[in-house]
């Protein structure tokens, strides 16, 4: 009872999005069970066919043949009904649970995607979600076919000879304990098998992702043992489920096969002493033999349950236990653009020293303020508080003399443009990546792709606009990929703009290509750049040195290198690629 207890409350989990479509399921149970009650009819017809069929005029010729072809037309027509109503139930279904974790994964917070692969995520909410729902729903009704289909067939087996009837009801017992045991083994593998799963995706995209850096350093060997050592840890997790699944089978088989004996022999020794009719005794043992197959699926139908309950569980738990971003409810049409760290900590909770440190800074409305110091200083940490993609541990952030918390975030967000040397791009339309978010106007998209030096790229391609960028815009160079991020922060328009290190990863042609562009965009807006090349940040209005998540000095270039400290350092070590000169 308790097994059932806890059966009927991990379905409760997910039958909230399934509900909207129960009309459809029970649609199908009605069929199901329709087609269920036309079982019994089958023998039914023998016992009349075998006690009067072969008596000449005593029956009908046209009677059973009759018979045969209503009772498979309703059967057959039930079971079409059936199979559309449960696919449409299903389907309905597994969209709403689909669009609940999707949902979930956009607005989730970012620890999220620190703690779960992209690969894990892709698994749950593709593939496992959609073969757990089709498992499951499939499985509950044949548990509802076979039911019905063993009660109409019970009952009618009572009807015949209430006797005999009593020795199949000895079977049930020991059925429910073997599916109790077995089932209970199958779920922890499967659970098992799902992490196995995860762990090999994980490898798997590590490697594609990665896969220059192995050639590279030849650590195709070592990334193929660990592939192999996961591969081979999955499979006996899975013979192992194999197993359990498998012995179901041939137990409960001859379980029945034990109790069909027996029936067997009552019947033929009833028969001999209470003279009973051919018919009804092949009625009978008909009926007994039809009763293996329903015991048969029924004896299966652990093993699919528990792999359709344990996927499903997995978006459950994505979906119940992951925490949505936090947001106030202040927003405002375009901020000023004025910045105030007071006193701003980020701990990441490890054994070093904050990223950032009790940092007070104040920028203010159109400046343009560079942020330099080694890796590791805390300069992306910073810029990172900015858009909330972290909180701060301590102290706060303000942007228009409002704490970020108390910001709505789609406004908060809306107030910021980045432009970094990872250029992500959606698989779509150049027009379509240019006005990510938007609603796409194609006058400005090409005007804002003029304005990042692009319009002769875009000439040459035979679409132009409508040109697909593929997967992540790999076709593209890299000075082209980092004009389209300009093109688009050109057209998001926002009053603050990001810079983390957009130009480090290019020649100098590009480079000065990608310069002249940021030029334009930086104009009359609020900017914050990142850059380990000091020639690209001395003309801005401020230069703030970082160190260990502190603020070490703070000044213009020409102030700072009279200073003669860290930034002079830094600047006569040569950490610029070309001098203010050659600009």
């Amino acid at each position: 009872m308790k097994k059932f207890r806890e059966f009927f409350l991990r379905l409760s989990r997910i039958w909230p999005f399934f509900r909207p479509s129960k009309g459809a399921m029970a649609l199908a149970l009605c069929a199901t069970i329709t087609a269920s009650f036309t079982e019994p009819l089958v023998p039914a017809l023998l016992q009349p066919l075998l006690d009067k069929g072969f008596k000449q005029g005593s029956f009908s010729l046209w009677v059973v043949p009759a018979s045969l072809l209503l009772l498979f037309g309703v059967r057959g027509f039930a079971g079409f009904v059936a199979q559309y109503a449960l696919a449409k139930f299903t389907n309905a279904g597994l969209l709403n649970l689909r669009q609940a974790m999707f949902e979930k994964v956009l607005t989730a917070r970012l620890s999220l995607f620190s703690n779960q692969s992209s690969s894990s995520l892709t698994n749950t909410l593709v593939y496992e979600v959609f073969n757990g729902s089709a498992m499951l729903t499939h499985a509950l009704m044949s548990l509802v076919r076979d039911s019905f289909t063993l009660l109409a067939l019970v009952g009618y087996l009572f009807y015949l000879n209430w006797k005999l009837t009593l020795i199949v009801a000895c079977l049930f017992p020991a059925v429910a304990f073997v599916m109790h045991v077995l089932s209970s083994r199958l779920y922890r593998l499967t659970k098992a098998s799902q992490t196995a799963t995860d762990d090999l995706a994980y490898v798997v995209e590590e490697n594609v992702l990665a896969h220059r850096d192995i050639r590279l350093h030849a650590a195709q060997p070592v990334q193929f043992e660990r592939f192999k050592a996961l591969s081979d840890s999955l499979r006996r997790l899975s013979i192992k489920s194999s197993v359990a699944s498998a012995a179901m089978t041939p137990m409960t088989q001859m379980l029945a096969a034990i109790a069909l004996s027996a029936v067997i022999s009552m019947a033929l020794i009833q028969s001999e002493s209470n003279n009973n009719s051919v018919g009804s005794f092949v009625a009978f043992v008909t009926a007994m033999l039809m009763l293996v197959g329903p015991i048969k699926h029924l004896s299966e139908i652990a093993s699919p349950i528990t792999r359709g309950l344990a996927a499903l569980e997995r978006g459950m738990e994505l979906i119940e236990t992951t925490e949505s971003e936090s947001e106030g409810n202040f927003s405002k049409q375009r901020a000023t653009g004025e910045i105030q760290f007071i006193g701003a900590t980020v701990d990441f909770g490890s054994d070093s020293s904050p990223a950032v440190n009790e940092l007070t800074l104040t920028i203010h409305p159109g400046e343009t303020v560079a942020l330099v110091g080694s890796s590791g200083a805390g300069k992306t940490t910073l810029v990172n508080l900015l858009p909330r993609f972290i909180d701060p541990s301590a102290g706060r952030v303000e942007l228009d003399g409002h704490d970020l918390r108390e910001w709505k975030l789609d406004s908060l967000r809306n107030q910021f443009a980045v432009v970094s040397q990872h250029v992500v791009m959606i698989n779509g339309t150049i027009a379509s990546n240019v006005a990510l978010g938007q609603d796409v106007n194609r006058q400005k998209v090409v005007d804002c792709l003029a304005s990042a030096n692009l319009s002769n790229f875009i000439a040459d391609l035979p679409i132009g606009i409508d040109t697909e960028v593929g997967h992540n815009a790999m076709q593209l160079s890299g000075g082209q990929r980092q004009r389209l991020a300009i093109a688009r922060a050109l057209y998001k328009d926002a009053p603050i703009l990001i810079l983390d290190e957009a130009t480090s990863a290019l020649d100098t042609e590009s480079e000065r290509a990608v310069q002249d562009a940021l030029e334009r965009l930086m104009r009359n807006r609020t900017t914050l750049v990142i850059a380990h090349r000091l020639s690209t940040v001395h003309h801005a209005n401020r230069i703030v040195v970082m160190d260990a998540g502190k603020v070490i000095e703070i000044g213009s270039h020409s102030e700072l290198m009279e200073l003669g400290g860290q930034y002079a350092r830094l600047y006569q070590l040569g950490l610029r690629d070309i001098s203010s000169d050659s600009i």
